[in-house]
């Protein structure tokens, strides 16, 4: 009888810690510009992500060393869009950067970037992957919408195996969850 309660506690407890308020579905899709909510965030359309023929996922191979053949973008613009705490939305304050680069594809269609998405450590590898493919791909929506061409762009997801700072406090946390473009 101990065992059986032993168990049902480390199953519940197990089930729990897997657990999270935010869903990786895509939201429901809003106007191009999207709405407001009371967190003050976009609503705009997630979209599918990774989806392959049937709902299968695709995967690509990327390489995760050091870009050597990294080219230059638009001259005195960021080139990282941070995130908020499990979201991938792209923060308003950030749409300045993404107008810029999508300025700069606009005016170079033989340009192409990649866009590199990164999570914190908190939370499962396989969670974090997710998170960082689909903060890739708010980007290349946003990129997309100002007049990027898609076939410009490649987003691709390390999760939590590129962190920009080291360490467990909010600081590192907020360094890590961004995404990197890479021109090429």
């Amino acid at each position: 009888m101990i065992k059986r309660y032993f168990m049902l506690a480390t199953i519940a407890a197990a089930l729990a810690g897997c657990g999270s308020n935010v869903k990786l579905d895509p939201p429901v899709q809003g106007s191009a510009s999207g709405t407001t909510g009371a967190a003050g965030t976009s609503g705009a359309d997630a979209g599918a992500v990774g989806q392959g023929a049937g709902g299968q996922s695709s995967v690509a191979a990327v390489q995760a060393g050091p870009s050597g053949g990294d080219k230059a973008g638009p001259a005195g613009v960021a080139r990282i869009i941070y995130f908020d705490y499990d979201s991938f939305v792209v923060r308003s304050d950030f749409q300045p950067v993404v107008d810029q680069h999508a300025r700069f594809l606009q005016s170079d269609r033989n340009r192409s970037v990649v866009l590199e998405g990164n999570t914190d450590e908190r939370g499962s590898r396989e969670y974090n992957l997710a998170l960082g493919q689909k903060r890739a791909e708010a980007v290349r929506r946003a990129l997309t919408l100002v007049g990027a061409s898609d076939a410009q762009i490649e987003a691709v997801s390390f999760g939590e195996e590129k962190p920009a700072a080291n360490g467990g406090g909010e600081d590192a946390y907020a360094k890590n969850r961004r995404v990197e473009l890479r021109y090429r």
